[in-house]
């Protein structure tokens, strides 16, 4: 229950700050410059109302957290910037992530 509130505050702020952090924050180095998350698509699970997707770029995997949305593996993707979660457990998927990312979602495509 925790976690589900935990998940929801992070993407509620997401949500309010598109992800950014102020100039403030920047200058006294308390976040990082936000840059999307994007790879090809190697795994993906749902669980709950959330999908699960583990990116690779550069031989490097990196996991995304997004609302339940549909993925396709081998397809490249580029999510929002999202909050750095670390030992991250999942009870509904009986798994802990080293690293992963709470996004607001994918990066459109259209130009």
């Amino acid at each position: 229950m925790r976690h589900i509130i935990l998940i929801v505050l992070v993407l509620g702020f997401l949500f309010s700050t598109g992800g950014q952090c102020s100039a403030a924050d920047q200058s006294r180095g308390n976040m990082k410059e936000p840059s999307a998350l994007s790879g090809k698509v190697v795994e993906t699970m749902d669980s709950g109302r959330y999908t699960y997707v583990c990116l690779e770029k550069n031989s490097k995997k990196t996991w995304v957290a997004v609302y339940k949305m549909e993925v396709v593996v081998g397809r490249e993707m580029s999510f929002k910037p999202g909050i750095e979660m670390v030992n991250f457990e999942s009870k509904t998927l009986n798994r802990t992530f080293d690293k992963i990312y709470f996004s607001a979602g994918p990066v459109s495509s259209e130009k």
